[in-house]
C-alpha cells in the first residue's frame, strides 16, 4: 500500500508540475490584462475629468459678474429738471478704465423724447468724455402727481472693444453683437428745479462741462502743416524723408538687377 500511494502522489503530481507555468503565464496575461484596464479607466477618467472641468468652468464664467469697461457718473441713474412742457437736459459722464480702446453706444425705450449728444463713440484707455441727454417732459395727467420722482423712461449704455484707429459707427455694435457687453441701465429721476440739492449743482455742473466739451470740439484744429519761411522757403522734413527713401529705392533696384 505504502508502495501504491506512493505511485499514486507521483502520478498524481506529474500533471501539477505544469501548472507553476500556465499559473505564471495566466497571472502575467491577468496582469496585464488589468494593467490595460486601469490604464484605460484612468484615461477615461481623466477625459472624463476634463469634460466635467470645461462644464463647471463654463458655468462658474456664467455666474461670474461681467467685468465692467465704463465708469458712469452718476452710476445708475439720469437726473432731470421737472419742468413739464419744456425740453430738460441731463448729463452723464462716461470714462473708459480699461486698457483698451472702447466704443461705446446709448439707446433709449423713449427715442421720440429722448435723444443724446454724442449718442456713442470712442474712448482711449483712460479718457472721458460727457454725454448730455436731451428730454421732452410731459404734463403731468390729472391723476398724477405734480411732482413724479421716477419716470418708465430707461438708458442702456454698451460698450464694445476695437482696435486703436478705427472710426466709429453704429453698426459695430451689430457686426460684433457677440462681444457688446450691456455696461448700465439708467432710470429718469426728476429733480425740482426750484430746491436747491446737491444732485441739482452736480447737474448744473456736469452740463457746464459738457458744454465747454463741446464748443472745444468745435474749434478748427491747430494746423500742424509746413510753415513758409522767408522767400517762399518751405521747411518739410517729411518730404526730404521720403526723397531719401525713394533714391535709396531705385539704388537697391539697380543692384539688383
Amino acid at each position: 500500500m505504502p508502495i501504491s500511494d506512493h505511485r499514486l502522489s507521483h502520478s498524481a503530481g506529474k500533471p501539477w508540475l505544469l501548472c507553476p507555468f500556465w499559473q505564471s503565464g495566466t497571472a502575467s496575461s491577468s496582469t496585464q490584462n488589468l494593467q490595460f484596464q486601469s490604464r484605460k479607466s484612468h484615461e477615461n477618467g481623466v477625459a472624463s475629468n476634463g469634460r466635467s472641468s470645461n462644464k463647471v468652468s463654463s458655468v462658474a464664467k456664467s455666474l461670474l459678474p461681467t467685468r465692467r469697461r465704463l465708469r458712469l457718473d452718476p452710476a445708475n441713474n439720469l437726473y432731470f429738471p421737472y419742468e413739464p412742457g419744456k425740453q430738460v437736459k441731463s448729463a452723464v459722464r462716461v470714462k473708459n478704465h480699461c486698457s483698451s480702446h472702447v466704443a461705446f453706444k446709448f439707446q433709449t425705450t423713449a427715442p421720440k423724447s429722448c435723444y443724446m449728444r454724442p449718442p456713442g463713440g470712442i474712448l482711449a484707455p483712460g479718457e472721458s468724455t460727457i454725454a448730455t441727454v436731451f428730454k421732452f417732459v410731459e404734463q403731468p395727467e390729472k391723476n398724477e402727481k405734480q411732482l413724479d420722482k421716477r419716470s418708465k423712461v430707461k438708458f442702456k449704455i454698451m460698450s464694445l472693444k476695437v482696435k486703436e484707429g478705427i472710426d466709429y459707427v453704429p453698426e459695430l455694435f451689430e457686426e460684433q453683437k457677440d462681444e457688446v457687453v450691456v455696461e448700465r441701465i439708467l432710470r429718469v429721476i426728476f429733480l425740482n428745479a426750484e430746491r436747491p440739492t446737491p444732485a441739482l449743482e452736480k447737474l448744473k455742473h456736469q452740463l457746464a462741462e459738457a458744454e465747454a466739451e463741446l464748443e472745444l470740439r468745435k474749434k478748427p484744429q491747430v494746423d500742424t502743416s509746413p510753415k513758409v519761411v522767408g522767400q517762399g522757403l518751405i521747411i518739410d522734413e517729411w518730404k526730404e524723408r521720403r526723397e531719401k527713401y525713394l533714391a535709396r529705392q531705385q539704388v537697391e533696384a539697380v543692384d539688383l538687377v
